[in-house]
């Protein structure tokens, strides 16, 4: 699929839930849809009917077109997706046995101010309590991967949300855009935990920049997906206005999957990050594709006004889930970074 606006090959969006108009019933048939897409892809995967190839394999292009496909029928479970397969490459790059079929893993790593985890040790291993925030698919996965403050410092474990001790903190996930995802706070009260690589290794590895740019994989299918709707209305209707807008629209969508296209091509030419370049890859690529979807919401916006907003659910949902997913770019903060570290570049060891 080229990176502009050629027609959709997603599979055809499900009937839209919550008919009734109830806000209650809606989400909670917006979460079901998501997790049943979730469970659904990687049972795929596991069958070898779908393929989210690791990052720096040689097939990182192949990637991140898998996570668009996903994120352009239904960004709430592209969440869920590309939670469990960035869940897989962590493992593989630190050295931890890969899921086991019918599990579904999420990466729940936020560390916004608050409570957070705790990690001690015990008679038998390790096991953690605390609060851990924005956990997307609670309900749904069976395991996760999670960060923990340490007595030497921050580490990643795995937890099983099956056990005693595990809860998802009803009424934490209050979001219109991004309901589906089922992204509430988690309260862990001694739950066993098994350490995933080193002290500090989660953010040290490479991956950790390669997994950044697969989240802008699915911010890019979201856009394509609300672009959808500006594209058929221009076909329904020869309007000059409505014509600029799509080719506006058109020439972001194609140099953002140029950008996302090179940049997968320089994972696999360099997946260790010999270069040291990978943070500035991943700052620059999630900063553009960000900007992009911005610039095709408020076109989309202006081009057809409040119709579509007010009258097609499955277009109010795409421009309100994307609206929320973007927003995990930290904008004026990353890009700071990002200049900071072009101005002034860290010695390498």
């Amino acid at each position: 699929m080229p990176g502009g606006l050629s027609p959709s090959t997603a599979p055809s969006s499900p009937a839209e839930p919550g008919e009734d108009g109830a806000d209650g019933p809606r989400l909670d048939s917006a979460r079901e849809e998501a997790a049943r897409v979730f469970a659904l892809t990687v049972e795929e995967v596991g069958a070898g009917k779908t393929a989210f190839p690791l990052p720096g394999a040689g097939r990182t292009v192949q990637r991140f077109a898998a996570l668009r496909d996903v994120a352009e029928r239904d960004l709430c479970a592209a969440r869920l997706v590309e939670g469990h397969v960035d869940a897989t490459a962590i493992l593989a790059e630190l050295g931890a046995p890969p899921p086991a079929p019918g599990q579904r893993w999420g990466v729940w790593a936020a560390e916004p101010p608050g409570e957070g985890l705790r990690a001690t040790t015990t008679g038998s291993g390790w096991e953690i309590s605390g609060l851990k925030q924005y956990c997307s698919g609670a309900h749904s996965c069976t395991h996760a991967l999670v960060t923990a403050d340490t007595a030497e410092g921050k580490r990643l474990f795995a937890v099983d949300t099956g056990v005693v001790g595990y809860r998802p903190v009803p009424g934490t996930w209050q979001a219109l855009g991004m309901a589906g995802s089922d992204t509430p706070d988690v309260r862990l009260t001694e739950v066993p935990a098994v350490p995933v690589g080193p002290v500090g290794g989660y953010l040290a590895r490479p991956g950790f920049q390669h997994g950044g740019i697969g989240v802008a994989a699915c911010w890019y299918g979201g856009a394509v997906a609300v672009a959808r709707t500006l594209r058929e209305a221009a076909q329904c209707r020869a309007d000059p206005h409505t014509d600029a807008h799509l080719g506006s629209v058109d020439v972001q969508l194609h140099a953002a999957w140029a950008v996302l296209e090179k940049a997968g091509m320089e994972i696999d030419q360099d997946p260790d990050d010999v270069a040291g370049v990978a943070r500035v890859r991943s700052l620059r690529v999630r900063a553009f594709v960000e900007s992009v979807c911005a610039h095709v919401l408020t076109h989309v916006g202006r081009a057809t006004g409040a119709g579509p907003l007010c009258h097609d659910p499955r277009h109010a949902r795409n421009a309100a889930d994307l609206s929320v997913y973007i927003r995990q770019h930290h904008a004026e903060r990353n890009l700071a970074e990002l200049g900071a570290l072009l101005a002034r570049p860290e010695p390498r060891p």
